[in-house]
């Protein structure tokens, strides 16, 4: 299955010029490498976006689970919420899933520049947040563009229900997405360094 509203139609359209171009190029002309280079190149270059686009189905996972693939950058308590980072490699999957159920409230762009996003100082990126309302109090949710990264994309407006580990959106090759969770109503289960699936992998468990 490929990303939603982003991939499929794009993918579908590039098969079809790469196989009709195939033949095409095999019936007409003789075999020649510098002719078969350029069709092998597309080839190639439509499986990464392939890989890049794929959207696996998921199970939802215990608790509050992670809004995106990729590996924990940072887990850390700021004043009254826990931030949870997840810094997304060009290969993982790139949709993003809700951390828990609840109704989105207000989605906003802000921030300026295309930092490399691992960096501390990325946090100033243009980004887009999402607030939600939730049973455990308000949750945000900050998708943060980086140097190839610069593509935001939204399945979600402002007054959407969605469930647990509904797709809302996707960043378009890599970057990274900060869950932040009410700090006296969850525990952080994951540390810096973890790798993690969204909508599926556990990030924080509500406190009894």
């Amino acid at each position: 299955m490929f990303a939603p509203r982003s991939g499929g139609p794009l993918l579908v359209s590039a098969f079809v010029l790469v196989v009709v171009g195939g033949l095409f190029a095999s019936r007409l002309l003789p075999f020649s490498l510098p002719l078969a280079a350029p069709w092998v190149a597309s080839c190639a270059l439509w499986g990464f976006f392939a890989q890049f686009f794929r959207d696996p189905e998921r199970t939802p996972g215990d608790g509050v689970v992670s809004a995106a693939d990729g590996r924990v950058r940072e887990v850390q308590e700021r004043g009254e919420e826990l931030l949870v980072s997840v810094f997304m490699n060009v290969h993982d999957v790139h949709v993003n899933r809700v951390p828990v159920a609840g109704t989105f409230v207000h989605v906003a762009d802000a921030g300026e520049g295309y930092r490399a996003a691992y960096r501390t100082d990325a946090d100033r990126n243009v980004a887009r947040t999402y607030e939600m309302t939730t049973r455990l109090g308000p949750v945000r949710i900050v998708q943060i563009t980086g140097v190839v990264a610069r593509r935001l994309v939204s399945f979600v407006r402002p007054g959407d229900a969605r469930e647990k580990g509904d797709r809302f959106g996707m960043i378009v090759l890599g970057s990274r997405v900060d869950v932040f969770l009410p700090r006296a109503r969850v525990t952080a289960t994951v540390r810096v360094g973890d790798r993690v699936r969204a909508g599926a992998s556990t990030i924080a468990r509500e406190l009894p």
